[in-house]
């Protein structure tokens, strides 16, 4: 297996999975300034907690917030054209996204240092993403190095 950092086609499980999961974050912060799809899009603000729109009608956004979900989903695109740069993206995202539901836990919602915005259905998301990615990068990468082991 081809462990490198140079961009290859993505042949190993752990790159589709990265480029299927950024590729849902591009899409996801694409959606979050489509009018309809995120609900009260007029009472939508750049950052903070004040903003009103929610995504799908469940999910606190702000223009701020679909900007990381877009450029997490490009960081994580360029990195899945490696086996190495996939399972960094799954390994790595998945942390952040575990120290996002912490933060979202310990922080109030109406707090200033509350400025992606975060809620009770942000928080419960970015638990089972964080999970989830962790899974994908450590479950995956073990079964493309048996997948690929010569004995």
């Amino acid at each position: 297996m081809d462990t490198s950092l140079a961009p290859t086609a993505m042949t190993t499980l752990t790159q589709k999975a990265a480029a299927a999961v950024a590729g849902t974050f591009v899409l996801v912060g694409i959606l979050g300034f489509v009018p309809g799809i995120t609900t009260d899009y007029d009472e939508m603000t750049f950052a903070g907690h004040e903003s009103g729109a929610q995504l799908l009608g469940i999910f606190a956004v702000s223009g701020l917030h679909n900007i990381v979900h877009l450029a997490l989903g490009v960081v994580g695109l360029v990195l899945a054209t490696s086996w190495t740069g996939a399972r960094a993206f799954l390994l790595g995202g998945g942390a952040l996204y575990l120290a996002l539901t912490v933060y979202g836990l310990l922080v109030d919602r109406h707090e200033d240092a509350n400025v992606v915005p975060l809620d009770r259905a942000d928080n419960w998301l970015h638990l089972v993403l964080g999970v989830g990615m962790i899974g994908l990068g450590l479950v995956l990468a073990r079964s493309d190095d048996e997948a690929t082991d010569p004995r």
